[in-house]
């Protein structure tokens, strides 16, 4: 039931925003490359001033308190990903009048994210499940420097479970991405 609610909850407000009115669209589709994190992503209005981002690859991440047990040392697993991220930009027109670059969806950002990861590939932990979830509210910054490069940090608490049960909040996920946008200028 959990599940579900959460899917209605995360598709409801896509479908929203996506609804808005889009002859005043200040925000762009873009195609990104990740490399921290491998992975591929695509970023797509869903208004003036909101994007909706979906990104598939493989990277690395901690282990969840209560998802995981025999725990010790470095802790780190690395599993493919699907992360999913509504944004709401609040100063594209801030950064216009102080001649600053809103290319590329270059501003700051309030969202809701849900990331959710497969088996793991290699793991020092053992998880009570081989897939889990996250979700939650984040503040963060997006830049594009130089003709391509991206620049991504958000912040924020997150609920994670799987699908076994198991979950708890985790007081604070950061989000770094670095690579490149694809999107010819």
């Amino acid at each position: 039931m959990k599940n579900k609610l959460l899917t209605l909850l995360f598709f409801f407000i896509a479908i929203s925003n996506y609804a808005q009115d889009k002859s005043d669209t200040y925000t762009e589709k873009i195609w990104r490359v990740n490399f921290l994190n491998p992975a591929i992503e695509l970023e797509f209005p869903t208004g003036k001033n909101s994007t909706f981002s979906s990104a598939i690859g493989v990277g690395y991440n901690g282990g969840y308190p209560d998802l995981t047990s025999n725990a010790s040392g470095f802790i780190y697993v690395v599993s493919p990903f699907l992360d999913f991220q509504q944004k709401w930009f609040y100063n594209f027109k801030k950064r216009r009048d102080k001649n600053k670059n809103t290319e590329n969806n270059s501003g700051n950002f309030f969202s809701f994210r849900l990331i959710t990861r497969g088996n793991s590939i290699t793991e020092n932990v053992t998880r009570t499940s081989n897939l889990d979830f996250a979700f939650g509210p984040t503040w963060g910054i997006q830049r594009k420097y130089g003709k391509s490069f991206h620049f991504l940090f958000d912040i924020g608490p997150q609920y994670y479970f799987d699908t076994k049960g198991n979950g708890n909040i985790w007081p604070i996920m950061l989000q770094l991405n670095l690579g490149f946008n694809l999107n010819k200028k």
